[in-house]
């Protein structure tokens, strides 16, 4: 696509996108803080929920390659609009679930199919984004639609722990689904189709992006992902209820207080709003720059130092502090993460390239939860949350170390990053 026709399209289309993720992000928001406090609710132990935490993320691991070569092999459209149709129903397996007698099958399960979905819905929305952006606005467009995906959790975080607590678990789910099938009637009606065919390529898990930019960035997003959604997401419900710390607000003059479910809602929603406004930003300053790889290190050191307060956290104040300073490093590196794996991808290799990513990213939020909460429960939450403080640091070096290596700059332009 040319720089004028990219530039006349660009932002109708990412527009079109943030409108349909939101929505599904909305309702995978609804659900987060209730799933980790299973254990308390259903009696599933730590591990069973670990396993249900993680079960999306695993099943991404065989669906993002596919996805991906889907995406260069028919286009953008109908794998996006379908995608968010079965995250749809997967949410409302969880009203399935949590009424069951078997509970830990259901869950299971509508998490496999969330994961189909979304492998779908990412390998898209970010090819989207490439196709119709040129160099000088990807890193904005990539953090606009980055925040889009993510926007949504934090509204319904919050709203999912305060309609827990309320009105219950089955009714929180119920709404969670509502807004996810919103989502898919949205996309159906006004995300055009923007990539080009390839009607001779394969579909295979296996069939990815080995190029060393592209496993550079995804192991970024490996750490990335271990550390946000891996450690903080999966454990702050069992942290806040260890530490005794809930929440009271003053509506009206009187105090209501709420238990750690909807306190850990309202935190996962300071975390994700602030990764959502940072990622916009961030990728917004990478373009202003012309080069990604500074603005990256700002933000996984800020990443760093999030997970170094919540260590020391002395009171609810500062938990909150600590974790709007993780979410800002997460959103922070996500729109020049993927404008840099664009710049270095040739287009017609961008399906599979986002699809890799997804792949690493994946795997560090698989694998964050079956290690993080028996972890907490053997060690205890401030040795786990220091531990987590490396990641972003670690991240960092892997980066300057991949980049260096294949454009000879620590720091290169965005003109000399472009494939």
């Amino acid at each position: 696509m040319s720089d004028s026709s990219a530039d006349s399209t660009s932002r109708p289309v990412v527009y079109a996108v943030v409108a349909s993720t939101f929505f599904v992000g909305f309702g995978g928001g609804v659900v987060f803080p209730i799933l980790p406090n299973l254990g308390e609710v259903l009696g599933i132990s730590a591990f069973m929920v670990g396993v249900i935490l993680s079960a999306n993320r695993w099943t991404r691991l065989v669906a993002n390659g596919p996805a991906g070569a889907l995406v260069d092999r028919i286009g953008t459209r109908k794998p996006f609009v379908a995608g968010l149709a079965i995250e749809g129903a997967a949410t409302a397996g969880y009203v399935v679930a949590i009424t069951s007698a078997v509970p830990e099958f259901w869950f299971v399960l509508a998490r496999v199919c969330w994961g189909v979905g979304s492998a779908l819905v990412f390998a898209t929305a970010y090819t989207i984004t490439a196709d119709v952006s040129d160099a000088g606005s990807r890193g904005e467009s990539m953090g606009i639609v980055r925040a889009g995906i993510t926007f949504g959790f934090p509204a319904g975080m919050v709203l999912g722990g305060l309609v827990s607590e309320v009105y219950g678990n089955v009714a929180a789910f119920v709404l969670a689904a509502g807004f996810a099938g919103l989502a898919s009637i949205i996309a159906f009606f006004i995300v055009p189709e923007t990539h080009v065919d390839s009607p001779d390529q394969s579909i295979k898990p296996w069939d990815l992006e080995t190029t060393l930019p592209a496993l550079t960035v995804g192991l970024v997003n490996f750490g990335l992902y271990f550390a946000y959604f891996g450690v903080l997401f999966s454990t702050l419900v069992l942290y806040l209820d260890a530490e005794s710390t809930v929440l009271t607000l003053e509506v009206a003059g009187m105090g209501l207080e709420y238990g750690e479910q909807g306190t850990s809602g309202l935190l996962m929603a300071v975390s994700a709003l602030s990764g959502a406004l940072f990622t916009i930003l961030g990728g917004k300053i990478s373009d202003a720059v012309g080069a990604r790889v500074p603005v990256l290190l700002v933000f996984l050191v800020t990443s760093c130092l999030g997970f170094a307060v919540l260590t020391v956290a002395p009171s609810l104040s500062v938990v909150v502090v600590a974790c709007a300073l993780v979410g800002a490093g997460q959103g922070g590196v996500g729109g020049p993460l993927t404008a840099l794996l664009a710049d270095l991808t040739p287009e017609d290799r961008m399906g599979r390239a986002m699809g890799t990513n997804n792949v690493f990213g994946d795997v560090g939020g698989a694998v964050g939860p079956l290690l993080s909460l028996p972890f907490a429960e053997a060690i205890g939450f401030d040795v786990l949350y220091a531990l987590s403080a490396t990641i972003p640091l670690l991240a960092g070096a892997i980066l300057v170390v991949g980049i260096y290596s294949y454009t000879g700059s620590l720091s290169p332009t965005v003109e000399e990053s472009i494939v």
